[in-house]
């Protein structure tokens, strides 16, 4: 399985968040594209004032904006089991 990390440069919330992303990586085995969204006018219109947002490749919205570790364990918990 494949998570977005919708992201942009000079963004201390996108590092804190890839980086407890990153954390649970080695536990749930998920590959993890990051995209800026500088790169797409698309992820530019949906996302520039929500990033940094973690997705599935289904279009789930994970978390955003102030990624919170316990909330995104429980989803990737109920991802994971399903």
């Amino acid at each position: 399985m494949t998570i977005y990390f919708y992201t942009k440069s000079d963004c201390s919330l996108c590092d804190e968040g890839f980086e407890t992303l990153r954390i649970l990586q080695n536990k749930h085995h998920f590959s993890i594209e990051k995209r800026n969204i500088y790169t797409q006018d698309e992820w530019l219109e949906k996302y520039q004032i929500r990033i940094p947002v973690i997705e599935t490749e289904d279009g789930i919205v994970l978390d955003e904006g102030i990624i919170s570790i316990n909330h995104l364990e429980e989803k990737f918990n109920h991802l994971f089991s399903i």
